[in-house]
């Protein structure tokens, strides 16, 4: 019997993935392989769907006054100063063909680790998982937060390695390398011929 998979759409915002986004730490406004990214994240939601695997878009946002963020890092600090992701806004909103499907379930955090302080983890619970298939930008930072997060709690994790990126391919390598001794790391198609039935 297969495990009960869930999907994790991580950070896929305008902010983030848009060329016209204030947060570069993820994907390079002019990254020749953006179209790449962008087209193995849509071809994940969309094959998961259709095999019927839930799947839940985590996005990030803070108050328009900023007043949620803890500003102990200079990521936190940039963030207030280019005045990104506040809810409400442009920025925050999820990318067009990357957001959720109606009904499906989003969760919203203010960290790099999804799951600090955040529905995450019931939302998993209710769906009862065992294995998830994470995706998002970036590799580095939200990531690799959730699948550390995710392996201490126990689920079989696996990375949809050409759905990710960070601000530069060797940083994205190095990502994929540490988390390979975590989750299982592969591409788009071959988790998605692993989903489906047969």
């Amino acid at each position: 019997m297969r495990p009960r998979t869930v999907v994790l759409a991580l950070h896929y915002q305008n902010e983030i993935v848009h060329p016209e986004g204030r947060i570069r730490l993820g994907i390079a406004a002019a990254a020749p392989e953006r179209d790449a990214i962008i087209a193995a994240a849509r071809r994940l939601l969309d094959g998961a769907r259709a095999q019927g695997v839930p799947v839940i878009s985590v996005r990030i946002a803070f108050r328009p006054d900023y007043a949620d963020i803890v500003a102990n890092a200079r990521i936190w600090r940039r963030v207030i100063a280019d005045q990104a992701l506040a809810e409400g806004s442009w920025g925050a909103e999820f990318y067009r063909g990357l957001g959720p499907a109606p009904g499906e379930l989003v969760v919203t955090h203010q960290r790099n680790n999804p799951f600090h302080r955040s529905a995450l983890g019931e939302a998993l619970t209710r769906h009862g998982a065992e294995r998830l298939v994470i995706a998002g930008i970036s590799t580095t930072y939200v990531v690799e937060s959730a699948v550390r997060h995710a392996s201490d709690e126990g689920y079989d994790v696996v990375v949809a390695a050409d759905a990710c990126s960070s601000a530069t391919p060797a940083m994205h390598e190095a990502s994929l390398a540490a988390m390979a001794q975590l989750a299982t790391v592969a591409t788009v198609d071959a988790i998605l011929a692993e989903l489906a039935p047969g």
